[in-house]
């Protein structure tokens, strides 16, 4: 449980330090995310999320 909330607080931190470094950038990011196609969105979570696991296995294993 510890490792968990400390990856929602290294997630938040980042998060946030984009949004006060560039906030610009942040929406501008957000608008281009709203104009993608589902299907893109998609496959880029699912290689986001196998990158992640990937990771994680090797980090952890």
């Amino acid at each position: 449980m510890v490792e968990l909330l400390s990856i929602v607080g290294a997630f938040l931190a980042i998060e946030g330090a984009l949004y006060a470094g560039a906030p610009s950038a942040a929406k501008k990011l957000a608008f281009d995310v709203s104009q993608m196609d589902e299907s893109v969105l998609r496959r880029a979570g699912l290689v986001a999320l196998c990158i992640g696991v990937g990771l994680v296995w090797i980090v952890r294993g």
